[in-house]
């Protein structure tokens, strides 16, 4: 007998959830079918498609599949021509023994959407068996007084054809002393009987020879005969009499082999021989002598082999008392079989899929029935999953069950891989259980985009590099698997449309390597910017992309370049040094500038050569040169200095200047040669006149200055009100105001505005006019823009 489970879930209760799954799922209708035993294997049954009513095509779309309720698959399913079809040679005795009609139920088990239709095939009996009697000769001992017209039961034959194949008749070999009779029992068969019909004399014939035979209704008929030996005994007046009519007794199938399931006992009120009993069994069915084992001494009833009941529930044993005198005596014993829990439950799998894809809702992943041997507690089952797993089970009809994914599965974040142990345990005492276990591996899917390791790098490049350097790398990974996690990198376009990115640097699209392709200038481009994309190989491909920063560091190639004193003026600048200055006094500045930047900018300055050494110093820091001492009347009154300006790189660069410097008495007073030949005479004739010429000039100089000073005031007032540049009128002198402030520079406090040009024989003035050297023209790589105060 089938057992049916119930299976829930031991944290989801999902019955009440799930009732109109099940209502969808069922079938429409009962199928039957029918086909003849001994058939051969792939004899057609039926056209399934064409009975459910579908095309043919529709069976193999819909993974339509036969299952049966056992172990066995009696029918296969031709999903191209929608045939059913036998897949083996059917016996019914084997299938059903004596159990008319021989029923095989299966189901019909429908996909896409998921249906199930019940059915049951019908396999009709032919007449393949003989009627077969247990005991080759049957001994009668009949009392010779015995009255005509008594009836002795004979033992039945045995068929294990069904219906009208069974048997259907019985006859005797032709006499004159008895006759058959047949009889129905209460289980619907028929027995013979044997009718005497004239009385025996012992004196006369002690025993008669007879042949009775058994007939069943097949076409042709099938016979199976047993010797019936008749002894004419005595006259015994008491035949035994059993204590009980009927024996009800229980044993449970696990009861071991040699147990006692039954004592009976008959008493004859005879003596001698005709008072000894013997008991047997008496019209047995095939089953009860291989099960059990009667004493025939003392009765006893013993169990042969192990109980099932799953097999048989119940023994119904006909014992037969006969006495020493022939005499006899009839009793039933009914020995009912207890079940217990010796069946652990089944797990039939109809449909399996071990693949899911992790963007895949309520995916059906198996489905399966549970059956339970057992019956009552021992048959009811309780199913179940890990709790912490995103998969449910969902029951539906006739103990089918189905696991499913409980929404969509994500690879990255939970895992790729799932163990699932499917338990059923049944409620008997001790309880069993039967455990499945199923691998689901989750295919990926491309939903994870590269992410790159930062979000923006900063490479560092020295100038001067070697063209197809490795600058730097940047690195994405992405969570997919297989081709949707296998990235390529690439360069994007630049917002800036100004910058050559294409020459400028290139990227291994494989392990996302950056290299420079040309050598880099510092003072020519500092810093740049761009993106970087990275894609995987999925369909559709995902991307990010990353803010790449490439700074060029400085190395040392530019040399100071020296804005004060002009470098290029075609006659030298010479620097004016009253006698009476002192100590400390500034006679000029050297202004330079370096193309480099940190360190290698930071410049020194040094007095290389003097034409009086310790009369001159100049500042490390800011290349002022001062006096070291207060003049004298022996100082010479020219002096040329060689000033070396030294930046602070590695190796450091250099480059030297030199200054011209004119010792006169006054600052106004302009410069006389000496005469190469004039009288002393001449010399004092002429003192008054350059006296007079000297005042007269100081007097014109200092209200020139005056003037000039009144009209700078007047024109930075100007300038600082309307945010514009004083004009200097053009001529042959025009103004010009050298401001240079920082280090390495000329301080604001300084100004120089005029100088006296040598290398002529008269004395004159000169503005200075503004040298701003051509720095591109240079190489340093800074535009005005980066210099302002030049």
């Amino acid at each position: 007998m089938e057992a049916r489970g119930f299976c829930f879930s031991r944290q989801r209760q999902v019955l009440f959830l799930f009732l109109f799954w099940g209502v969808s799922l069922a079938g429409s209708g009962f199928r039957r079918y029918w086909v003849t035993e001994e058939t051969e294997r792939g004899s057609f049954v039926v056209n399934l498609a064409k009975d459910l009513g579908l095309a043919v095509g529709e069976l193999a779309a819909r993974g339509t599949r036969v299952v049966s309720d056992d172990s066995k698959q009696h029918l296969l399913l031709d999903s191209h021509t929608g045939d059913l079809l036998t897949n083996e040679r059917l016996d019914r005795e084997k299938l059903c023994g004596t159990t008319e009609p021989c029923l095989l139920y299966f189901q019909i088990l429908m996909d896409n959407p998921f249906q199930i239709y019940q059915a049951e095939l019908r396999v009709r009996d032919v007449n393949d068996h003989s009627p077969v009697f247990r005991n080759k000769e049957m001994v009668l001992k009949i009392l010779e007084n015995t009255a005509e017209g008594t009836t002795f039961r004979l033992e039945r034959g045995q068929d294990s054809d069904g219906g009208l194949n069974g048997i259907q008749n019985y006859t005797i070999s032709p006499n004159s002393f008895f006759h058959i009779k047949i009889s129905d029992s209460d289980e619907g068969m028929i027995y013979p009987e044997l009718v005497l019909d004239k009385a025996l004399d012992r004196e006369e014939q002690r025993e008669l020879s007879l042949t009775l035979t058994a007939l069943d209704g097949g076409s042709p008929p099938r016979s199976g005969t047993s010797a019936i030996r008749v002894v004419v005994m005595d006259i015994n007046d008491n035949a035994p009499q059993f204590a009980q009519a009927l024996y009800e007794v229980q044993a449970p199938e696990n009861s071991p082999v040699g147990s006692l399931i039954v004592k009976v006992s008959a008493g004859d009120a005879d003596a001698g021989v005709n008072a000894e009993v013997a008991y047997a069994f008496f019209d047995a069915s095939e089953d009860i002598p291989t099960t059990f084992q009667i004493n025939p001494f003392s009765g006893e009833i013993i169990l042969r082999e192990m109980l099932d009941y799953e097999l048989v529930q119940s023994y119904k044993i006909n014992i037969q008392a006969i006495d020493g005198g022939g005499l006899s005596a009839r009793c039933t014993v009914l020995v009912q079989v207890l079940d217990t829990n010796d069946n652990p439950p089944e797990l039939i799998i109809s449909s399996l899929s071990n693949y899911v894809a992790e963007n895949s809702p309520d995916v059906v992943l198996a489905v399966f029935r549970i059956k339970d041997r057992d019956s009552g507690e021992n048959g009811k089952t309780v199913c179940s999953i890990q709790d912490y797993l995103p998969f449910l089970l969902k029951p539906s009809v006739d103990n089918f069950y189905i696991l499913m994914t409980e929404g969509a599965l994500d690879r990255e974040k939970a895992r790729a891989e799932y163990n699932i142990t499917i338990t059923v345990t049944d409620l008997g005492t001790p309880r069993l259980k039967t455990q499945l276990n199923i691998t689901v591996l989750v295919s990926d899917v491309n939903d994870n985009a590269p992410a790159f390791s930062q979000s923006s790098y900063t490479l560092f490049v020295p100038e001067n590099n070697s063209p197809a350097l490795h600058i730097g790398s940047v690195s994405a990974t992405d969570r997919d698997s297989g081709a949707n996690a296998q990235v390529t990198y690439s360069l994007l376009p630049p917002r800036d449309p100004h910058l050559p990115l294409a020459s400028l640097v290139s990227i291994n699209a494989d392990n996302g390597q950056l290299f420079a392709l040309r050598s880099l200038d510092f003072e020519a481009l500092r810093a740049f910017e761009f993106r970087v994309g990275a894609a995987d190989r999925g369909s559709p491909a995902l991307r990010s992309e990353a803010l790449v920063r490439v700074a060029v560091l400085d190395d040392n190639d530019n040399p100071p370049f020296v804005l004060y004193p002009p470098q290029n003026g075609s006659a030298p600048c010479t620097e004016l040094l009253p006698r009476a200055a002192e100590a400390g006094y500034l006679v000029s500045k050297v202004v330079a500038v370096d193309g480099d930047s940190g360190q290698n900018a930071w410049l020194s300055f040094q007095l290389l050569k003097a034409t009086e050494p310790g009369l001159f110093s100049v500042w490390p820091h800011n290349g002022e040169v001062r006096t070291a001492r207060p003049l004298g009347e022996r100082d010479a009154a020219r002096h040329r200095l060689v000033v070396l300006v030294r930046d602070s790189g590695e190796p450091a660069l250099s480059a030297s200047v030199t200054l011209h410097v004119l010792l006169v008495d006054g600052f106004s007073q302009p410069y006389l040669p000496p005469p190469e030949a004039a009288p002393a005479q001449a010399q004092a004739d002429s003192l008054t006149v350059y006296l007079v010429v000297a005042l007269a000039a100081v007097s014109s100089l200092f209200l020139f200055s005056v003037l000039l000073f009144v009209a700078v005031r007047l024109c930075r007032r100007d300038r600082a009100a309307s945010g514009g540049r004083c004009s200097v009128p053009e001529g042959r002198f025009p103004g010009h105001l050298v401001d240079v402030s920082g280090a390495g520079t000329l301080s604001q406090s300084y100004q120089y505005e005029v100088c006296l040009t040598g290398g002529s024989g008269t004395s004159e003035f000169k503005f200075l006019k503004p040298v701003i050297p051509n720095f591109q023209s240079q190489g340093t790589g800074r535009n005005s823009e980066e210099n302002p105060m030049f």
